[in-house]
């Protein structure tokens, strides 16, 4: 996967924007001006998740391709190294994951917004 087969993945769900809020190369998708995934667009290697801090520990310890996640907090961020071989599949199923877990905690009225686009 190419990172702009991952931008397109993630720019067709629901309410999504991509914003640089930290520097010109690092890209965060965000729901309803939550993030759910965060990249480099120089160096494609890894992506941080969202994840629910029970299933992150295990993912860490079924995957060496999973760790935790890179200037966030490790116990609700994940990274996935592309670099070390993560399937696209997977990484296509837990951004997914990430989407649906930011939304489920989007206030009633940002949900409302959301069911509205």
């Amino acid at each position: 996967m190419n990172i702009e087969a991952y931008r397109s993945y993630c720019l067709a769900k629901k309410g999504v924007t991509e914003e640089f809020p930290f520097n010109e190369t690092t890209l965060v998708f965000k729901v309803m001006g939550k993030m759910f995934a965060v990249t480099d667009i120089e160096v494609f290697a890894g992506i941080n998740l969202k994840v629910e801090p029970e299933q992150g520990v295990l993912l860490r310890e079924q995957y060496e391709f999973v760790q935790p996640a890179y200037h966030m907090n490790k116990m609700h961020w994940m990274t996935v190294s592309l670099e070390a071989g993560a399937p696209d599949r997977l990484v296509l199923h837990w951004t997914d994951r990430s989407y649906d877990l930011v939304v489920k905690g989007l206030t009633k009225s940002q949900k409302l917004a959301l069911d509205g686009l």
